[in-house]
């Protein structure tokens, strides 16, 4: 490769500079057929070269009155026109990055799992004291809704750039959302939480009939034999249950595929479309909220809320108040740190943290509430929750 070369140019006097001045050229390289009988280098490069810099090509007064020196230019390789971008990453930076990244999942996942444990030991215990799921459910989307609607409006989070094509088709998943938190809210009101759980432990297995039978999407055995312990599971978790319910039972299999439909239109609808997690989980909350309302006053109704806040308040008093406020906000952050997760893990992590956060809920739920468990209900449980984590590596 030549870097630089140097053209010397015949000596001239002052009085030929002066009345006959060349036009300054482009400098040329001299090569030679005979490098033995020239006493100057033969010069030559396969690939063309590019002037970078040239060197006393301007005239001036001080020219014309000394000799020229000489013309210097400098040159390089075509394919060395860019300067070279090196990123030379030491081990220990690269160590210490996957230690942050790390960190920052477990972080996202220790945040997921007790704001939700944390929600649904308060939406227990207010269904315990008010059994009105249809208005719980509305006051859990009101208090996420109010929330990012004060983000957006004090700058504290970035406001979606979204047209009517994203709400067309936020539409159905929003429908399929409510109906899923909705029959869940139910099934809680009904029986207790660690069995609600339980049963929706056994989502993947409404995912893959539904994938199979109304979109004919074809798996892979390893996933339909996943299914296997996960129906087992849930069929001994269910008859052996001290406390059945059927109300109960149904509103945890109808969350299941509901929930099932919300993410087939989300993916088939929302392609493209480019929101933050945070951001699409507040739309999907607000357009549910106006949804919801009309189905919650005819199945309920005011006069039933009225009643059944009087009776709480004089059973439970003030800290009633603060209950419902607690599970309305923390479903709403436990929802939206499991939407932002997505944007930083891939599908198989957060399966797997799925899975675990159904444990950790079930366990603090059984805990707190003091729930009787026989050993073979116990048993059906854990087969149910090991078959999810086998179709969460099946799956991938």
């Amino acid at each position: 490769m030549i870097s630089l070369v140097r053209y010397t140019a015949s000596p001239l006097s002052s009085y030929a500079f002066s009345n006959h001045v060349p036009r300054p050229q482009l400098c040329t390289l001299p090569t030679f057929q005979n490098v033995q009988h020239s006493t100057q280098t033969s010069l030559f490069s396969p690939k063309p070269l590019h002037i970078s810099s040239v060197e006393n090509f301007t005239l001036s007064t001080k020219l014309r009155r000394r000799v020229i020196t000489g013309t210097e230019c400098q040159a390089y390789e075509a394919d060395r026109s860019q300067p070279l971008e090196i990123n030379i990453e030491l081990p220990g930076e690269k160590a210490r990055t996957e230690a942050a990244q790390r960190l920052k999942i477990g972080l996202y996942f220790a945040t997921w799992w007790a704001l939700n444990v944390v929600f649904n030991i308060y939406n227990k215990k207010v269904l315990n004291a008010f059994p009105y799921p249809w208005l719980t459910s509305t006051l859990s989307l009101a208090a996420g809704s109010l929330m990012m609607l004060i983000s957006w409006a004090t700058r504290v989070a970035d406001v979606p750039k979204v047209n009517l094509d994203f709400w067309k088709a936020l539409f159905p998943v929003a429908v399929a959302h409510t109906i899923g938190h909705v029959a869940a809210t139910v099934s809680m009101s009904k029986v207790a939480a660690s069995f609600t759980h339980i049963i929706k432990s056994g989502e993947p297995a409404f995912s893959v009939l539904v994938s199979r039978f109304f979109l004919g999407e074809a798996f892979p055995l390893p996933v339909y034999l996943s299914l296997v312990p996960i129906i087992g599971g849930c069929t001994l978790a269910a008859v052996t249950e001290l406390n059945f319910n059927m109300i109960g039972f149904m509103g945890a299999m109808i969350s299941n595929l509901a929930f099932v439909f919300r993410n087939i239109f989300s993916k088939k609808g929302m392609k493209g479309m480019s929101v933050s997690g945070m951001n699409y989980y507040a739309c999907l909350s607000i357009l549910s909220l106006l949804i919801l309302p009309p189905f919650a006053i005819a199945v309920e109704g005011p006069k039933m809320w009225a009643a059944g806040w009087q009776t709480a308040m004089s059973q439970i008093g003030p800290n009633f108040v603060w209950w419902v406020a607690a599970q309305s906000v923390f479903y709403h952050l436990y929802n939206q740190v499991s939407y932002m997760s997505l944007d930083q893990i891939s599908p198989l992590t957060f399966s797997v943290g799925n899975t675990m956060k159904r444990i950790s809920v079930i366990v603090s739920s059984i805990i707190i509430f003091h729930t009787p468990v026989q050993p073979v209900n116990a048993i059906g449980a854990a087969i149910a929750i090991l078959g999810t984590f086998l179709y969460s590596q099946a799956k991938q």
